[in-house]
């Protein structure tokens, strides 16, 4: 019937594109806090903890110090959320399906820009609940569509990637604010038209994405959302066999490893392997969030107070950012290298993959260090450089995670894994906030101690491709 699989065809691909398009113009929105904050400032959120204080040569000078420590709250709690809020996600998701999932998403989604749309600078305190529900909903909007990749069968991998380097690309979506709103576009009305969008997710929700979940490997003919008449669905008897026999085929086809082989989830919990990727995650992840969070006020120092200087370098950090899903694949080519290959004598697929990610593991960390001194440097034109390996580094952290714990552990435990790796991380990377506490308290400002102990911190993520290549290792000498 090339009728019924070409209608079959142009579905998957729009359901692809418009994924693509949900995943870049709106899920990680609030990781583009620098540029909204421009807006903020402007506008006069937290204006109230401004006072006047004796500048050098007995000068009045504004000291915003309370405003930006508001500020760097407000997107700790948010991304705080965003990460620790993955468990409980991936929960939703597995119990109740795309549908459940996407409609509670959708509305934590709209809830946050109308919130932003309502708030005025005398009620900035609505920032802290609206970016929490920025967050959250764009982290379900970015899981339930990570599925579209068992679409595509062989270019799976190809898709989940491009989707997480647009989720960090997205944050690009409040540079657009920023600029409308220097054109004269009110930041109400920008995020009115946000929450108007939310016809969009809702239109996807029901036509363009199942009620519950996308098989992997998919049955032939598979239809899914509102047919409207033109497709012939699989009968309810052939849907409850393909999703009970899922379970079976998606389990490894080396028949040679043996079942007792496979680890329970505790023993997986108190590997080595996943402690270390945990602390490597972590203080990468902790090094990124305080630069996003204290972009501004670093800026603001830098260029002295210049509006127009601390304005240009926001835009080109948000600019970079979307460069995301062009270095997002980079990571998978670097996990792949050795397929089509040979392996070693005695090598397992599963052996293979882990010792691909030795390098993968290991780039990631080398990123993180150089941009960790490049932004502990106060000359202002580095900044440049700085913003490149920040995009760089975060799309190969985010994408490594996920290929390390997808090939180091057994696959029916990739969700909880996953989302239990996120939520930990999360509790570390409330850090972020004493320490830019500590830069505004005993340090008066001067970011300098703070950066460098960061970048000391950092070098503990070297450790875990260090323990991985070991283990390697000691597998092949075996």
């Amino acid at each position: 019937m090339p009728g019924l699989e070409n209608n079959l065809a142009v579905r998957r691909c729009l359901t692809f594109l418009t994924g693509l398009v949900e995943c870049l113009c709106f899920a990680g929105a609030v990781f583009g806090w620098a540029s909204l904050v421009y807006v903020l400032k402007t506008e006069g959120y937290f204006s109230n903890l401004c006072v006047n204080s004796t500048g050098v040569n007995s000068t009045q000078v504004l000291d915003c110090t309370g405003q930006d420590e508001q500020f760097s709250l407000v997107f700790t709690i948010a991304s705080f959320m965003n990460n620790f809020l993955t468990l409980p996600s991936g929960f939703l998701f597995d119990r109740f399906g795309t549908t459940v999932s996407r409609i509670f998403g959708i509305f934590a989604y709209t809830t946050g820009t109308l919130t932003v749309a309502v708030s005025t600078p005398a009620l900035s305190n609505l920032l802290f609940p609206a970016l929490s529900f920025l967050a959250v909903g764009g982290i379900l909007l970015l899981m339930t569509n990570m599925q579209v990749g068992n679409l595509f069968g062989s270019h799976r991998s190809t898709i989940i990637t491009l989707y997480n380097g647009a989720f960090d690309s997205s944050s690009a979506l409040f540079l657009v604010i920023k600029l409308l709103y220097e054109s004269g576009v009110s930041l109400r009305a920008s995020f009115f038209f946000l929450s108007g969008c939310s016809a969009i997710h809702l239109f996807r929700t029901f036509f363009l994405l199942p009620r519950h979940f996308i098989p992997y490997p998919l049955p032939d003919r598979y239809t899914y959302g509102i047919t409207c008449g033109k497709l012939k669905a699989p009968s309810s008897e052939v849907v409850a066999k393909s999703n009970s026999e899922s379970p079976a085929e998606e389990t490894p086809l080396n028949k040679d490893a043996p079942v007792k082989q496979e680890k329970s989830f505790r023993e997986c919990l108190l590997s080595w392997f996943f402690v270390w990727h945990l602390l490597w995650l972590s203080v990468i992840q902790l090094r990124h969030y305080m630069f996003i969070g204290t972009l501004y006020s670093m800026l603001h120092r830098l260029t002295a107070g210049e509006p127009t200087l601390v304005s240009q370098y926001i835009n080109a950090f948000a600019i970079t950012q979307l460069c995301g899903i062009l270095c997002a694949p980079w990571n998978g080519l670097i996990m792949d290298r050795h397929k089509g290959k040979p392996r070693r004598p005695g090598e397992s697929e599963q052996q293979a993959d882990l010792r691909a990610s030795v390098l993968s593991l290991f780039l990631t960390a080398l990123q993180c260090l150089l941009f960790s001194v490049c932004a502990s440097t106060s000359y202002l034109p580095l900044q440049y450089l700085t913003f490149i390996l920040q995009v760089l580094n975060r799309s190969f952290l985010y994408g490594g995670n996920a290929a390390f714990i997808s090939v180091a552990f057994p696959s029916c435990h990739f969700g909880k894994l996953y989302g239990l790796v996120m939520c930990l991380s999360a509790l570390f990377s409330v850090m972020q906030y004493p320490c830019f506490a500590l830069v505004n308290g005993v340090l008066g400002g001067d970011p300098l101690y703070v950066n460098i102990g960061l970048t000391v911190l950092s070098l503990m993520a070297f450790i875990h491709p260090f323990y991985v290549y070991q283990h390697c290792r000691s597998l092949t000498s075996q």
